[in-house]
């Protein structure tokens, strides 16, 4: 009898796996633009951090490889809201009878 118990508790899980398993593509795009609007919140930040870097240290920091990266990030992210979406497939209608 406890064979079958998995059963059961496997269908109360999927319950509260389903929702997330099936994401809102609309909500994705818009976390991801926010995103996108976040890393471009930071190049004031870089600005700032670049102006009081000490010139004459022996090891500086490199915003310039830190502006690539984050616009690397940047685009792979808007190429990804920008990409066409999936366009639903269509299947043959179901037979319906299944009696001869």
């Amino acid at each position: 009898m406890q064979r079958h118990l998995w059963l059961p508790s496997f269908l109360i899980i999927g319950l509260f796996i389903t929702p997330v398993a099936f994401a809102d593509a609309d909500a994705e795009r818009d976390a991801l633009a926010k995103i996108i609007h976040e890393l471009n919140a930071l190049e004031p930040l870089i600005k700032q951090a670049e102006a009081n870097a000490d010139q004459d240290a022996r090891v500086r920091f490199r915003y310039d490889w830190l502006r690539q990266d984050l616009k690397q990030i940047r685009d792979g992210v808007q190429s990804h809201i920008d990409a066409p979406r999936a366009q639903p497939r269509s299947f043959p209608p179901l037979r319906g009878d299944y009696r001869r």
